[in-house]
């Protein structure tokens, strides 16, 4: 039977991990075995004890000295997945893990190599205006620089093919991952499949992480891969 991925990165989310953990878990889809990889990215706020808690079958829990950010997290996970389908998962409350089921069908059935769950083509709250806005003037230099029709490259719920992702080079340590793996995917030439979400914004008190700084990198790193062959 074929197995899913599920790599959550987590840093400082105490609050909310048990919750989410518990959402993934009743997750299942017919036809797929499952495995998740959780990666700690050195919280300090207590989520590791409860982290350590953990004993389910096909669950795997890493632990970094360190913080390193979502992308250097992910990267790590991505290393101890054995899935034939790999998504990602973000350790708040702001994505639904019901959701990931018919990104994760549409390569079941060989739609699509790789899905992203946009939030974009679907009725949801706008949170932050101004982060709203920045996500889709990136999305915009994307369509424009690699002449694909993409809405939400911010979005964390991406899916892929698992021996495709395992093949890309991924360096980005931060946020930046969300650009990097969205241009290196489609300089390949494969395109990605984009499917409604649900989406709750969350606020900053609430421990929102992302800036306003990691959406200027976004846009320098889209032109920087799209004319660098050697990145």
């Amino acid at each position: 039977m074929p197995t899913l991925s599920i790599v959550i990165p987590v840093y400082n989310e105490k609050k909310y991990i048990a919750e989410i953990l518990n959402k993934v878990d009743r997750l299942e889809i017919t036809g797929l075995d499952k495995e998740v990889v959780i990666v700690d990215d050195g919280s300090t706020d207590g989520t590791i004890d409860l982290l350590k808690m953990i004993n389910r079958p096909n669950w795997r829990v890493i632990f970094s000295e360190h913080n390193q950010g979502k992308g250097a997290a992910l990267r790590q996970g991505f290393k101890h997945t054995t899935g034939d389908i790999v998504a990602i998962q973000d350790a708040d409350l702001e994505y639904s893990p019901p959701d990931l089921e018919p990104l994760v069908q549409a390569i079941v059935r060989g739609q699509a190599k790789v899905a992203y769950g946009s939030r974009m083509i679907s009725k949801n709250p706008v949170g932050h205006l101004s982060y709203y806005l920045g996500n889709k003037l990136i999305s915009w230099l994307a369509q424009v620089l690699y002449r694909a029709q993409i809405t939400d490259v911010e979005t964390c719920y991406k899916v892929f093919s698992g021996p495709l992702l395992r093949q890309l080079s991924l360096r980005q340590n931060d946020f930046g991952f969300e650009v990097e793996v969205t241009a290196k995917v489609l300089r390949q030439g494969i395109k990605i499949l984009e499917l409604p979400i649900s989406y709750r914004p969350r606020q900053f008190n609430e421990g929102k992480k992302i800036s306003w700084i990691d959406g200027c990198k976004a846009l320098w790193l889209l032109i920087v891969y799209r004319f660098n062959y050697h990145d």
